[in-house]
């Protein structure tokens, strides 16, 4: 009799998929889901007779084991076997053609998988390679980590391949569309590159791999390497203002090029990225693994290096902002939240955990933050891991400001306990609106409860600490007094760029005896995190107050003084430094966000499947002199394959344009369509469009 051969094998890569939820990857490769069961047909050359056995072989990793969990050996059988693997005989066509269904467990290792054969007959035993296949997390499955029960989250937060950060500042938010693009042609391939690039994976690939079962593991490894600061991860930041030799980051406008640039450098970090770009990635990545992911933006965030839990903010006495120390107060910062179970800490802990790639302190001697719980962190249990101190801070640090004094003496002008952590934001569940999540990292400003949860936080950082941390550094101003005016700026008119800005200081004395008031401001155009760029204005003057008096005094910053120093942020920093005779400074600043001139997008025809569709794109100069180097970028999943960049005309001042470009669409549903627009006076406007695909 002739020895037990295979004749065919076949993945049945498309039932699989579909069974699976991963048949919107753009690869022929097999993906499954960890836990659930996939099917493979084989054919022998003839039936198998008693004393003959296949046993199956699935592996991952370099030297995989079956202590490590990396290797699982599977004999077929015609029920399951109760172990974590099984190879079960599903059906049998005739006695040569049998299907069989290979179940992994739901903590199972993710990544690339190898499945091999072993067939052992008439004493002799023959080993055959089957080829790889790719599993990734469950949320379908309540076994798994990562489950989900709610379809419409799981829909938003695994599926959805493009989606809306938030950016601005606490009265100008404003949103910025981004094509995650998990399922795209390589995007998954590249993700699963990264792991292999970290530093955990260079020094001990075994255990690394080993590891992969854990979210929270992977969650982490990869806030390490979406930044390239320890390890040729993927990105490199840049807040400086300066942009040469790299990309504006507010000039991408999703993940995928990024991720494909980095793999096309041969792993050299992408230049650049600033929080939100570090965000859109780590999302992208998390998707495309199976782990829920959704992007945060926190207002007022506090950057505390010192986790003393108070951000100390210095200016000069004539109103410049002074940089010292390295604390800092950012316009916004974007990070993730990833769901998982927390098998570490108490199940009460399960759920969102934040993650945050951008680079801003190391943790256990790399740039990596998280996973940190958003339940731990609303309760101020800043001892527990990953991070926290650092995370609670963020949305809940004090803020003091100083002023310097001509001698480098410190005086302390202010301390505010609710301007850090405002808005925080993510996209709704189903639509483009913003929704606040505010209340889950913490109780109400002002409550007994948020001071409570402050307090316990301050006391397990530095133990021997007064029962108010923030306000212990008063020492420095025995017998401070309450302040005897108030000032605040207002806007007046609009704030738009190549236009004047106006503003409104408005000061009130608010004691019943005559002031004399010496107001020195300045305003600097910045970068969202604080980094000054250049002063473009300054003035002073004295103003005589009665008791209970308001006065208002209008300044006004001409295009002239700050368009050669605004960044693609658009932001200028005014402040007024206003002294009282004999009294505390009074500090009054305002971060203005200037608007680009509109651009709108346009689909001239329905949209449907694999037949082009043209955009119009309608944009007006808005200033008195010619704009050149305009450029073009469209990106959109399942509207076209790449991007595309389309070079435009100069436009004569105040001239209006129109342009348009073709789209073919390459997926039903509905898709998002993204524009980035750059030009010499304007170095990033953006626009998205929803288009609903037709088949």
């Amino acid at each position: 009799m002739a020895d037990l051969q295979l004749t065919d094998f076949n993945w049945q890569t498309e039932a699989n998929r579909n069974a699976h939820h991963t048949d919107k990857y753009y690869t022929n490769e097999l993906i499954t889901r960890r836990g659930n069961p996939f099917k493979v047909r084989m054919s022998l050359n003839r039936p198998i007779t008693s004393g003959e056995k296949l046993t199956f072989i699935a592996s991952t990793g370099p030297n995989p084991s079956e202590s490590a969990r990396t290797k699982a050996v599977m004999p077929l059988s015609t029920e399951s076997s109760g172990s974590p693997w099984n190879a079960v005989l599903s059906s049998n066509n005739n006695d040569r053609s049998m299907i069989i269904a290979i179940s992994s467990p739901a903590n199972a290792p993710i990544g690339r998988y190898t499945l091999s054969i072993q067939i052992s007959s008439q004493g002799s035993n023959t080993s055959i390679t089957l080829g790889t296949w790719i599993q990734l997390f469950n949320p379908w499955l309540q076994a798994d980590g990562v489950f989900m029960m709610n379809n419409a989250e799981r829909q938003e937060y695994v599926e959805e391949d493009a989606g809306i950060l938030y950016v601005g500042s606490t009265n100008r938010i404003s949103m910025v569309g981004w094509n995650f693009g998990q399922f795209e042609d390589d995007i998954l391939n590249i993700t699963l590159m990264i792991l292999d690039k970290s530093l955990n994976f260079r020094r001990d690939p075994v255990t690394d791999v080993a590891r992969r079962n854990d979210p929270k593991y992977i969650g982490r490894v990869l806030s390490g390497m979406v930044n390239g600061n320890d390890d040729n991860g993927v990105l490199s930041g840049n807040w400086s203002g300066n942009y040469t030799g790299g990309k504006d980051p507010r000039n991408w406008n999703g993940s995928v090029e990024i991720l494909k640039e980095w793999k096309k450098n041969r792993f050299q970090p992408v230049r650049f990225g600033q929080c939100w770009v570090f965000a859109g990635t780590l999302n992208t990545v998390l998707r495309c693994l199976g782990i829920p992911a959704r992007v945060i933006t926190n207002f007022n965030s506090a950057h505390d290096t010192d986790r003393n839990l108070t951000i100390d903010v210095y200016y000069d006495a004539l109103g410049n902002p002074v940089e010292r120390g390295s604390d800092s107060i950012w316009n916004f910062h974007v990070w993730n939240e990833a769901w998982f179970v927390r098998n570490d800490l108490h199940s009460q802990y399960n759920g969102w955990q934040v993650l945050d790639a951008t680079p801003q302190e190391r943790s256990q001697g790399v740039f990596q933050c998280g996973p940190a719980s958003v339940v731990a962190v609303k309760q101020g249990e800043v001892n527990l891991d990953f991070d926290m101190p650092f995370v609670f801070s963020e949305v809940n640090a004090d803020q003091i400001i100083w002023v310097i004094g001509p001698d480098n003496s410190k005086k302390q002008a202010s301390t505010k306990t609710s301007s850090v952590g405002r808005f925080i934001s993510t996209k709704a569940v189903g639509s483009n609106s913003r929704m606040d999540v505010t209340d889950k990292y913490k109780y109400p400003e002002g409550s007994k409860e948020e001071r409570d949860v402050f307090n316990k936080a301050l006391q397990r950082l530095k133990p021997n600490a007064g029962a108010f941390g923030a306000t212990s550094s008063t020492e420095e101003n025995p017998g401070e007094r309450p302040p005897t005016i108030s000032g605040k700026f207002k806007v007046n008119g609009t704030l738009e760029v190549g236009k004047e800005v106006n503003l409104i200081l408005q000061l009130k004395n608010l004691s019943d005896d005559w002031k004399t008031v010496s107001v020195n401001m300045t305003a600097w155009t910045i970068v969202y995190n604080g980094t000054l760029v250049h002063e473009v204005w300054k003035d002073s003057f004295t103003a005589s107050l009665n008791p209970q008096e308001e006065m208002e005094y209008p300044l006004k910053l001409t295009y002239a003084q700050y368009e050669n120093f605004l960044t693609a942020d658009n932001m200028i920093r005014i402040t007024a430094v206003c002294q009282v005779t004999d009294e505390a400074e009074v500090v009054v600043e305002r971060d203005v966000i200037l608007d680009n001139p509109a651009i709108t997008l346009e689909l001239l025809d329905q949209a449907r499947v694999r037949t082009p569709v043209n955009v119009q794109v309608l944009f007006a100069n808005p200033l008195d002199e010619p704009v050149d180097n305009c450029v073009l970028t469209v990106e959109g999943s399942g509207l076209m394959r790449g991007n595309l960049r389309i070079r435009v005309p100069s436009l004569r001042p105040k001239e209006r344009s129109n342009f348009k470009f073709e789209i073919t669409p390459l997926k039903s549903g509905t898709k998002q369509l993204l524009i980035d627009f750059s030009c010499s006076k304007f170095p990033a406007i953006k626009a998205f469009l929803s288009v609903d695909v037709t088949e």
